[in-house]
């Protein structure tokens, strides 16, 4: 049931994944008045929404009716859309095919805010020129291309009278991560070896490309400025999300060690090793902070740490 005298209703896919959550926390904060939606997870009791099952999707919405859609669920990491490519395709293109027909019936008047990914660029960032909202988007993975596929639909949307936004964040980290990630990955081993539950040898893959992070808390504001200005801004724009600075892995690597509570020795692993890999991918976030006045506010050192010690309380908690 809805209730009417309340705020604007939001509906967040994805939102019990590790940037929805922040989301989730950031909104419930900037706006108290308004309704957060989180439909669960899909478990294999056949409980949750499946962003896949188009009836389940337009069932949802028809029940919410919500104000406005972020966006989030996807395959997210690389790794897993190699693994499962079709997996990658249904949820990624297929999810937000859903949701979007979804919307165009049961809550036209709703606003999306669509999450893509600085994966769309692709081989565009070989040049290592920083991306801008028109680089030419060249994805290079089953991820980055259904990402892709899903940002040019939802602008296809836009342009037929769907109110929604495009994000397009780069690279980013936080407490609560998964190690599919390169940050808390490297978290990971460091706080296992300084436990003593994996020997001093830190495996990894190549440090030499270079990448542009941002703390999570910085990403999730930038989402719920968009959604707030949802009404001042023509539908279909896209931002970056990005810091504009490039940062070595290697060096990323290096701050995250002088933390390390004991010696720990660095090894390539060549099954860590990305066969399509671009050696340096930055963005210009001049769009947004021009558009949002959005600039971000939490360094790098202070985010690595958070993550680190996010791993350490992981293994304490486990014991």
């Amino acid at each position: 049931m809805v209730d009417s005298a309340a705020g604007p209703r939001l509906l967040l896919t994805g939102g019990q994944g590790f940037v929805g959550r922040y989301l989730a926390s950031a909104v419930a904060q900037r706006r108290p008045d308004w309704v957060i939606d989180t439909p669960p997870t899909p478990a294999p009791d056949g409980s949750g929404l499946d962003i896949a099952d188009a009836e389940a999707v337009a069932a949802y919405v028809k029940a919410v009716k919500p104000d406005i859609v972020v966006h989030l669920a996807a395959i997210a990491a690389v790794t897993t859309s190699v693994k499962a490519p079709r997996l990658a395709w249904d949820v990624n293109l297929g999810g937000t095919l859903n949701l979007v027909l979804a919307m165009q019936e049961y809550a036209p008047q709703a606003h999306l805010l669509y999450v893509s990914s600085a994966e769309v660029y692709g081989a565009s960032l070989k040049s290592g020129a920083p991306a801008t909202e028109r680089t030419l988007l060249q994805p290079m993975n089953p991820y980055a291309a259904s990402k892709a596929a899903a940002d040019i639909l939802v602008r296809q949307a836009a342009a037929d009278g769907l109110s929604a936004t495009v994000m397009r964040p780069f690279n980013h980290t936080g407490a609560g991560q998964s190690e599919s990630f390169v940050a808390p990955s490297f978290a990971a081993q460091i706080a296992r070896i300084e436990a003593g539950l994996q020997p001093p040898v830190l495996s990894v893959g190549s440090l030499a490309e270079e990448r542009d992070f941002l703390n999570v808390h910085d990403v999730v504001r930038a989402y719920a400025l968009a959604i707030e200005a949802r009404t001042s801004m023509a539908s279909g724009e896209v931002f970056n999300v990005a810091s504009g600075q490039a940062v070595r892995i290697g060096d990323l690597l290096e701050r995250l060690l002088r933390q390390a509570r004991v010696p720990i020795e660095v090894r390539v692993d060549p099954e860590r090793l990305r066969r399509a890999s671009i050696p340096k991918a930055l963005g210009n976030p001049t769009h947004l902070r021009q558009t949002l006045n959005w600039v971000p506010t939490v360094d790098l050192d202070t985010t690595l740490i958070a993550v680190l010690n996010d791993q350490r309380r992981r293994l304490a908690s486990a014991d």
